[in-house]
């Protein structure tokens, strides 16, 4: 017959049963480390809601719910451009999983913060002739994404405002030097305008001094309406650049909603908040093992043609009905 278990010996077994329960919960819980993500733009969040919520939407997509199976460490320079390479390193601290970037402003100094940690960029307008990928089938290193490149957008900016400016043969074109990926945009508008007949001025905007400047030189080279390049000058002070425009009584094709939502004529161009959504797989790929060189950068597959029918009619314009039936939205 068996003997009954003494009470302390039946409690030791007990206690050592309950701390294994409790080492194996805890195993647990590291196992399943909740991941962080770093996101980096030069555009203040606030500026930029269409795409941030297209981010977070993205991630809901997946299973992601942010605050309890992902962080999300939002960091932004509010438009200085001198204060990218601080926060990018800030994050890198923090040991982010990933840093997903908006834009190649902020995706330089995440490249020069970490060699490591994977970089998703939600979008860029040259990703190769920027340095950041080998190529787009084959990035190569820690850095992969999406772009707006896309050859045949300048040349549909191009056809669009000749259809709405049909004497147009001279056309400004406002960027800023000094972000990489303009000359290759620049090249390609070029080749495009070659195609129409129609000859560009291209003005420089480092500041937002620049911008009434521009405007004057692209009245003064006789321009009959503008084109606008990738810009964080411009795209922080939008709304000023859509009154300048209005001022003026010139036709502007921007890149990007936002200018036509703060007042400007239209836009064509990759659906950006489309890009940042993508952006979230990206990120869940990486997050289950997959490594940035492996995956391919992406081209946009969604565009955007959108018209601001009282920025028209406030420079005098009457926008072709065969022009609005194009318009995937048309502001009133």
């Amino acid at each position: 017959m068996r003997r009954p278990l003494k009470r302390t010996a039946l409690a030791s077994i007990l206690l050592a049963g309950a701390l294994l329960a409790v080492a194996v919960t805890v195993e647990a819980q590291q196992a399943k480390k909740i991941p962080r993500i770093g996101y980096l733009a030069i555009a203040s969040l606030s500026a930029t809601t269409e795409r941030i919520e297209a981010f977070r939407q993205g991630l809901r997509e997946l299973g992601y719910v942010e605050g309890k199976n992902i962080l999300v460490e939002w960091r932004s320079p509010e438009g200085k451009l001198d204060r990218l390479s601080a926060l990018a390193a800030e994050l890198v601290r923090l040991k982010v999983d990933v840093i997903v970037t908006g834009g190649p402003a902020p995706t330089r100094p995440a490249k020069e913060a970490t060699s490591t940690i994977p970089i998703v960029m939600a979008w860029d307008n040259d990703p190769v002739g920027n340095g950041f990928v080998a190529s787009l089938a084959h990035p190569g290193g820690n850095i992969t994404g999406l772009s707006t490149y896309y050859p045949e957008i300048s040349g549909k900016q191009l056809e669009l405002l000749k259809e709405i400016v049909p004497r147009l043969s001279r056309v400004a074109v406002l960027g800023t030097s000094a972000i990489a990926g303009n000359a290759q945009a620049l090249k390609v508008t070029e080749r495009a305008a070659t195609a129409f007949g129609v000859k560009l001025q291209y003005v420089d905007i480092l500041g937002p001094k620049d911008i009434d400047t521009a405007f004057r030189d692209a009245i003064n080279g006789r321009a009959d309406a503008v084109l606008v390049l990738t810009s964080p000058v411009l795209f922080f002070h939008r709304t000023e650049v859509a009154a300048t425009a209005v001022k003026n009584h010139l036709p502007v094709m921007y890149q990007a909603s936002e200018y036509v939502e703060a007042g400007g004529l239209m836009t064509y161009g990759a659906n950006i908040p489309d890009l940042y959504r993508r952006a979230a797989i990206y990120v869940d790929k990486i997050l289950k093992g997959a490594k940035p060189a492996d995956l391919p950068v992406e081209q946009p597959t969604k565009f955007d043609f959108v018209i601001n029918l009282k920025a028209a009619k406030q420079i005098g314009l009457t926008i072709p009905p065969t022009v609005l039936a194009q318009a995937d939205r048309v502001i009133k």
